[in-house]
């Protein structure tokens, strides 16, 4: 029966209204700060990881995960492809020709990308098939000079399916009047929205118009890889350029939108160490809780000892009363924070809905909505981070309670 003392009466402490109401402020304070802490880091974490997510999905299921391209003519790329094909790293192979142009219509100008794709092999390398707001990539036709634009890049432009816009080439043509940029009328065949960047600067067309653009008869610029693993994609490049000739060269997604991932990757860190403090402040003041505790029930502890409580029997009340202080706030902390990062993309949004506000605007960021992707490895560690640290506050004032003398405790009473 000893061995429950401590629980009941650590207990009893915790729910017996005390007379000195600014203990019990205090103790409620603790626990409403670690309960804050654990939640809000919970869903920081939850959002850090959503938006990780979203790069990886939208950003690098448009952009190639890695290209092989050549300083020269790009003649044979069949067979390089289908020798690429044969590494079990690499999913798909398929050629591109790429520009920057200059995308005019109803005397709106836009700076693009103009990628020239094969559409039947565009859904082994790219996720645009899965994002079509009008149209399809099957539409898009040699010889026809169909363009599929980014939805917001049709939005600026004030065109729709089936208008007509001019795509500028800053290289030069030759003619009897002059020097003048490569100009070609294209028809919009249809718009794609990922909910990103791309959807502002990107145009798809197909491969051999944009070859007869670019005047390069069959050639290509180069070769898009889709990975199996796309953290692979360095060690892949450049184990695949040392069969090829010395005229090819690599590149890959860590080049081109590595430092998204990185930042992102950081911000995740220093924000969670930030509010992990957080989190150790709250359970400090456990420590302070539980020293204005042990000063105010000196009395109590001097009678315990005298009836025959060991110093271990008073150690363990003081150390329950601040585990249960601990084990609440993490536990409701823990249950809110998780409660939030499910539902606050669509508490954004609705926030936006009502107030006509957009807090993440796709020409600035490269997702248009607040993402959140909860992670159970996040939240066990954050509440036995503080369940250890609530653990490690109670020791010394627990320790301090065990020291007291009963017959210095009483001299006053």
């Amino acid at each position: 029966m000893l061995d429950k003392i401590p629980f009941f009466i650590g207990l009893r402490y915790t729910r017996a209204k005390r007379r000195n109401h600014f203990i019990s402020f205090i103790s409620l304070t603790s626990m409403i700060g670690l309960t804050l802490g654990v939640a809000v880091l919970i869903l920081v974490l939850s959002v850090m990881n959503g938006f990780d997510r979203e790069l990886r999905q939208r950003i690098l299921g448009m952009v190639p995960h890695a290209t092989i391209h050549s300083q020269s003519s790009f003649q044979n790329w069949p067979e390089v492809a289908e020798a690429l094909e044969t590494d079990d790293r690499i999913i798909a192979a398929v050629p591109f020709v790429k520009a920057q142009g200059m995308f005019t219509s109803h005397g709106n100008v836009r700076g693009a990308l103009v990628n020239g794709v094969l559409p039947e092999h565009e859904a082994r390398v790219s996720i645009m098939g899965q994002h079509m707001k009008r149209g399809s990539l099957d539409d898009l036709k040699a010889g026809e000079y169909g363009v599929i634009l980014g939805d917001l890049l049709a939005r600026f432009l004030g065109v729709t399916v089936g208008d007509k816009v001019t795509l500028m080439i800053p290289e030069a043509s030759i003619t009897p009047a002059g020097v003048f940029p490569r100009m070609k009328r294209f028809t919009v065949v249809g718009t794609f929205s990922v909910g990103a960047d791309l959807d502002g600067n990107l145009a798809v067309t197909h491969l051999k118009d944009m070859q007869t653009l670019m005047r390069l008869g069959t050639d290509i610029h180069g070769l898009r890889l889709q990975l199996t693993d796309l953290f692979d994609a360095p060690v892949v490049v450049w184990d695949q350029l040392k069969e090829m000739p010395s005229h090819m060269r690599g590149s890959d997604w860590t080049r081109t939108h590595g430092n998204l991932f990185q930042a992102i990757q950081m911000e995740k860190r220093m924000i969670g160490l930030l509010l992990m403090i957080v989190i150790a402040v709250a359970a400090f003041n456990i420590v302070s809780t539980l020293v204005m505790v042990v000063t105010d029930k000196q009395g109590d502890i001097a009678i315990l000892r005298t009836l025959g409580a060991t110093p271990g029997t008073i150690m363990a009340i003081f150390m329950v009363q601040g585990i249960v202080i601990g084990v609440t706030g993490t536990l409701i902390g823990t249950g809110l924070g998780i409660l939030a990062a499910l539902n606050v993309s669509d508490f954004v949004a609705w926030i936006e809905q009502l107030f006509g506000i957009q807090f993440l605007d796709s020409n600035v960021y490269f997702i248009s909505y607040l993402p959140s992707q909860l992670r159970w490895d996040d939240v066990w560690v954050i509440a036995g981070a503080a369940l250890v640290m609530s653990f490690l506050s109670t020791l010394y004032p627990a320790w301090r309670a065990s020291k007291i003398q009963p017959a210095d405790a009483l001299r006053y009473e």
